[in-house]
């Protein structure tokens, strides 16, 4: 790795806690490389230690590796190189450890002949709980997201928002300790986003998640997290590591304020210069 490329650790205005995490991680990657049988290397030499509530935006460019990031964690792909280690988790009778994970996709991906409650309840189906026995958790999910009152709806009949709220519902039905976002928000329009945001930032608090987000927005990254992971292509890897210290709750105040902005100027210098380093590397 060049001095070009060496991750560092940016904090912003006043008082900032490390970007590191203290104690034993939720889940380690280390070493972890990627590349896909047509050749394309898109992960190399990843190091990344993800602790316990915390909320990880991993930013960068098209095509660096964000959602591959967030695959090879969910278990829905494998690294060519490295590993995953779970160090706070249990195991199950294979040997393999429990990770307990939810996943929303970019897209809602609901099944279109299933009410909002008939998607909610497919994890829990899958494992085999009755309609009937599951009806007070995905009441419980959908409640949440503020859809109780839309349980029998189809998603032909919900908004983009709304559909997304399904989505998110879904993932948390089995109240994984660990949500992976990848760009859930991308294709809303700035009001819903916005609006999207806040709930999510309230779920959060609440409920006490792990939350990894991919986003391509400097400034969603930096209302909603407390840690910045920035990331340079070609080959994917981790470029700087942004602490986020601002206190939570966040609102308009916050995104209106000198600290966000600094904040965001920051972020998004260290974004550019990790596109530099990709084109200076070509």
């Amino acid at each position: 790795m060049t001095a070009a490329t060496a991750p560092t650790t940016v904090t912003g205005p006043g008082p900032a806690r490390p970007a590191a995490v203290n104690g034993r991680p939720l889940v380690s990657l280390k070493g972890i490389s990627k590349t896909f049988s047509n050749g394309t290397v898109a992960l190399r030499g990843v190091d990344l230690d993800i602790g316990e509530r915390q909320f990880v935006s991993l930013l960068g460019p098209s095509g660096c590796g964000k959602s591959t990031v967030l695959r090879i964690i969910a278990g829905l792909g494998e690294p060519t190189a490295g590993s995953v280690d779970w160090p706070t988790a249990g195991y199950d009778s294979s040997g393999r450890p429990e990770r307990e994970i939810g996943f929303v996709f970019q897209e809602p991906t609901l099944m279109p002949w299933a009410t909002a409650f008939g998607n909610v309840w497919l994890p829990l189906r899958l494992r085999g709980v009755s309609k009937h026995a599951a009806r007070d958790k995905v009441m419980e999910a959908l409640q949440m997201v503020g859809l109780e009152k839309f349980a029998g709806s189809y998603p032909r009949e919900l908004s983009g928002g709304m559909k997304m709220r399904v989505s998110i519902a879904r993932a948390l039905i089995t109240r994984p300790k660990l949500l992976l976002m990848d760009e859930p928000f991308a294709a809303l329009d700035e009001i819903t986003r916005f609006k999207l945001n806040d709930d999510l930032l309230h779920l959060w608090e609440t409920f006490g998640w792990t939350v990894v987000f991919v986003t391509h927005s400097v400034f969603e990254s930096v209302y909603l997290s407390n840690r910045i992971v920035v990331m340079a292509a070609r080959p994917g890897r981790i470029f700087t590591d942004i602490a986020v210290d601002a206190p939570y709750p966040r609102n308009e105040d916050f995104r209106t304020s000198a600290a966000y902005n600094e904040y965001c100027r920051q972020t998004s210098d260290a974004l550019h210069r990790a596109i530099l380093s990709t084109m200076t590397e070509q």
